[in-house]
């Protein structure tokens, strides 16, 4: 019998690893993709000047009126691309954080990631408060990278075994909570609010510097997440079966557990600690993707940069004109998500 889908091989580095991504999922990955494009162009259009969607859309090729254009190319498009790729990012990172933890209620935050990230970009505004904007960046991505491998070598002994990477990530990010509050409330008033408007995760000022830096690491990344796919797949089997099928099981999980250091770290740099969409996107994602990780992981990407897309149009429109930070709409989703996820699980006994 013939089977309804497409096969993909690349190479890597172990020999040839495959994929196999049903015909269904690819139509699933362009839906996704078309829906993420429509709520980009109305976002593009809402805010104190409205402009509809049909003008936003030629706006953003540089057609239409002269306003339309400034207002889009120069103030919204930017934000909203931003926080599209700073939505991926966390995503994807959470979908192979519970592949690799085999928990659906992982995530960057769980094993200190984010705090690692936090840390370093609160140092840096806190104690070097004149320094450039840009070196934030790649101060949190170091923060994101140390606390990765500081969680990793704290949970090593003949290897490292799930429970005991999530025991030690918690303990370490509460330290690293612990030390971001201090920073904060050691310094002056001026300093202070810009670190917590950062900590609250906002991708507002954003503009297509930003975008550009967090797309290259995405591309790069995502690509290596997608080749890692099927190894995730295989250690959900169990240690003991990867090991059989041979997988090395260490090995992989470093590299698993890196990459979406890199994804979760790119992701905090530009937009700050954003609640929740690590957690939430994939969960959603699982209805369209199944467990699949080849699926899994993209249709995460594209679904955390929807949300991250729909709640950054809401912070900056509902109080308007105050732009409130879009971590604050995702923390008010996410927490009963995450009550709801713990609530069932109970249930059925896990």
């Amino acid at each position: 019998m013939r089977q309804n889908g497409t096969q993909r091989q690349f190479r890597s580095g172990s020999g040839r690893v495959s994929f196999l991504i049903e015909r269904k999922g690819w139509l699933t990955l362009a839906l996704l993709f078309l829906l993420l494009l429509a709520c980009m162009i109305v976002s593009a259009g809402i805010g104190t000047l409205r402009i509809a969607p049909l003008d936003a859309l030629l706006a953003t090729f540089g057609y239409g009126e002269p306003v339309h254009v400034m207002t889009v190319q120069k103030l919204r498009m930017p934000r909203i691309v931003t926080g599209a790729f700073v939505g991926a990012s966390l995503a994807a990172s959470g979908a192979i954080m519970q592949g690799l933890i085999r928990n659906p209620l992982a995530s960057p935050d769980i094993i200190g990631i984010t705090g690692g990230a936090s840390v370093a970009a609160t140092a840096l505004l806190t104690l070097a408060p004149s320094a450039s904007i840009a070196w934030l960046p790649p101060t949190a991505f170091v923060g994101a990278a140390l606390m990765t491998f500081i969680v990793y070598g704290l949970a090593w002994k003949q290897g490292v075994k799930p429970t005991t990477l999530v025991l030690i990530g918690v303990g370490v990010g509460a330290a690293a909570q612990a030390v971001n509050t201090m920073l904060v409330v050691m310094s002056p008033m001026y300093v202070t609010a810009k670190a917590y408007n950062w900590l609250l995760g906002s991708v507002y000022g954003a503009g297509w510097p930003q975008a550009k830096q967090i797309l290259i690491w995405f591309a790069v990344t995502g690509l290596i997440a997608f080749i890692l796919s099927r190894r995730i797949n295989l250690l959900q089997l169990g240690d003991d079966v990867a090991q059989a099928a041979g997988s090395s099981v260490q090995r992989d999980r470093f590299l698993l557990l890196g990459t979406a250091a890199v994804l979760a770290g790119a992701g905090v740099a530009i937009g700050g600690p954003i609640g929740f969409i690590a957690l939430m996107a994939p969960h959603i994602a699982r209805r369209f993707a199944g467990v699949t990780y080849g699926l899994l992981i993209p249709t995460s990407a594209l679904v955390g940069a929807i949300l991250i897309v729909i709640a950054d149009t809401a912070a900056r429109t509902v109080m308007s004109p105050l732009d409130i930070p879009v971590g604050v709409f995702t923390a008010a989703i996410g927490a009963p998500f995450f009550i709801i996820l713990l609530l069932r699980r109970k249930r059925s006994g896990d």
